[in-house]
């Protein structure tokens, strides 16, 4: 029962409030779908359903983002995430889930001071030599307040709300819980796997909770493009930053947002710039397989120098070798209009749960891609086509692993950014060089050796662990602890063919026995006879030519797919 594994009578009012802002908002029948009103009644809290046809005239996808906006910050990052998830929602859930913010107003300073006291170990005037009371920003998780050190550096300070934690912890037993029941109870959710999506979820929300990971991130990516000089990441001070306060450089710049400010005559270029935002992106995609997960202008500053810093790494992406080869195959195909390349790289990540649709999906793939032969170069929109191709996905109910939908979200936002900047930009045009420079370095000597020289390491350590995991293996068969599992998909259907296989081939023997014994007997002169042939001989071709239409009639129904298991 779900009220009574929840524990705390606040978790309980919790869900009270959920149902409470559901029905409001026109999701009475997903309330009682959930049995979240019985359960609640059971309880002794009275379900209030005068209200809930308030906003019925508004369409879903609004009704959605507005009752999520009123649950909160949990529930405000879920709608942020599921915005970047082409691979599960329609297009006009995407963009107004895009629109999602939090009306949540700036926590005063005297309410922050005995947290800041803690993380810092004094009254942050006596650490900083200014410290402004007014915050720059305010967010759900977080707010961000400028400050200056003793040094004279400027910087900014990123703290987080006290008491956030437990509400976001709260929250997410309580959507794990709802994930199970909306599982079991909501068959047509099944394919899209609400548990997994919910822990996926959770694990993302718990580390941008982590300030000082987000600081982490930043100094990785830093690290990267430290031979790269017009492209900033803000520098990290340690001594002021821990879980929930961090202090990192001020960057005085243009944010992406207000394009407007950006004057040609102050040396800023457009084209440039954009250029330069698209091949930076792409080197932490490509190159790097550490990206910024959400490059939204919000995230962008323009420096004099046409230079461009990226602030907030609470959200990042990582790619595996073996990822970022297949997402450099599937670009260069999207980019040479290579169908096949495409469809190969596409149906490895969708997995083998969805075998029967698999080839009709791979058909649509390469009748999508053919659709670009011979256009040129710069008519290509890699952020649509990488839309289209997950809109694919979702028609087939397949959905995509989560870095790789963090990714094409980061692509399609760098995309957008790159059009905003310039009219005229092509992401594919900007995409192409990088792209084939990365696939000739992977087959460069010193990169095969390497490679090679890795594999071999692994094949060392596997041969040297053989010897401990054979004497283990004789250990458990000598105590009677072995045991062997064999599992063969559709072993019966396999067994069947075999048995039908063995039976025509039975068929073919007596069919050539008779053919070759009744040639013989109509050699032999004397007996009764048929139509002046002996008998015998003639009956033999008989029963021959009846057998061999049967076999004959057997292997046709064979060759035909519906009659496969006849």
């Amino acid at each position: 029962m779900l009220l009574e594994t929840l524990g705390a009578a606040r978790e309980i009012g919790r869900i009270n409030e959920i149902a409470g802002v559901l029905i409001r908002h026109g999701f009475g029948d997903t309330v009682r779908r959930l049995g979240l009103a019985d359960r609640l009644e059971r309880a002794g809290h009275i379900v209030k359903w005068e209200h809930a046809a308030d906003l019925a005239r508004l369409e879903p996808p609004v009704q959605v983002r507005l009752a999520l906006e009123e649950l909160g910050p949990t529930f405000v990052k879920l709608g942020q995430i599921l915005a970047g998830r082409a691979d599960l929602l329609g297009p006009e859930w995407i963009a107004e889930l895009q629109r999602l913010h939090s009306q949540v107003p700036a926590v005063p300073l005297d309410d922050l001071r005995p947290q800041l006291r803690e993380d810092l170990g004094d009254e942050p005037e006596n650490i900083f030599a200014r410290f402004d009371v007014e915050p720059l920003a305010a967010a759900s998780i977080a707010q961000v307040h400028r400050a200056q050190l003793h040094d004279g550096s400027e910087v900014v300070v990123k703290i987080r709300r006290p008491g956030i934690r437990e509400v976001i912890e709260a929250d997410l037993r309580l959507l794990d819980r709802l994930a199970a029941i909306a599982e079991a109870d909501m068959p047509s959710l099944k394919p899209y796997r609400p548990r997994r999506l919910v822990r996926e979820f959770a694990r993302s929300l718990r580390r941008e909770l982590d300030l000082a990971v987000e600081c982490h991130n930043a100094e990785r990516v830093a690290d990267n493009f430290a031979q790269t000089p017009h492209v900033l990441i803000p520098r990290v001070h340690w001594a002021h930053t821990s879980e929930r306060i961090n202090t990192q450089d001020f960057v005085d710049g243009i944010p992406g947002e207000r394009l407007d400010l950006l004057p040609a005559d102050a040396g800023f270029d457009r084209t440039v710039l954009a250029q330069r935002g698209a091949r930076a992106v792409l080197k932490m995609i490509v190159e790097d397989g550490f990206f910024h997960a959400d490059p939204h202008p919000g995230n962008v500053f323009y420096l004099p120098g046409n230079r461009i810093a990226f602030i907030d790494f609470g959200m990042v992406g990582s790619l595996s070798p073996q990822r970022r080869e297949e997402l450099l195959q599937l670009l260069l195909g999207l980019v040479t209009r290579d169908a096949q390349a495409v469809a190969t790289v596409l149906l490895d990540w969708a997995g083998d749960d969805h075998g029967q649709s698999l080839s009709q999906l791979e058909t649509e793939i390469e009748a999508f891609v053919d659709q670009y032969h011979g256009s040129p170069l710069a008519q290509l929109n890699l952020g649509e086509m990488l839309t289209r191709i997950t809109t694919l996905l979702r028609e087939h109910h397949l959905t995509l692993p989560p870095d790789l939908a963090l990714l094409i979200k980061a692509f399609i936002s760098l995309e957008g950014m790159g059009r905003g900047l310039d009219p005229g930009f092509h992401m594919a045009t900007e995409a192409m060089p990088l792209l084939q420079e990365v696939a000739r370095a992977r087959y460069q000597p010193g990169a095969i050796a390497a490679r090679g020289w890795k594999t071999l390491l692994r094949a060392l350590r596997l041969a040297e662990q053989l010897p401990h995991d054979l004497s283990r293996l004789l250990r458990n068969a000598r105590r009677g602890q072995l045991r062997v599992s064999i599992e063969v998909t559709h072993l019966k259907r396999v067994g069947d063919q075999l048995d039908r296989a063995a039976n025509r081939l039975a068929m073919a023997l007596v069919i050539a026995a008779l053919i070759i014994g009744s040639s013989i007997v109509m050699t032999v002169r004397g007996g009764p006879t048929l139509f002046g042939l002996p008998v015998f001989g003639f009956l033999g071709f008989c029963g021959a030519v009846a057998c061999a239409l049967w076999l004959v009639r057997a292997i046709w129904r064979s060759s035909r797919p519906q009659d496969d298991d006849a």
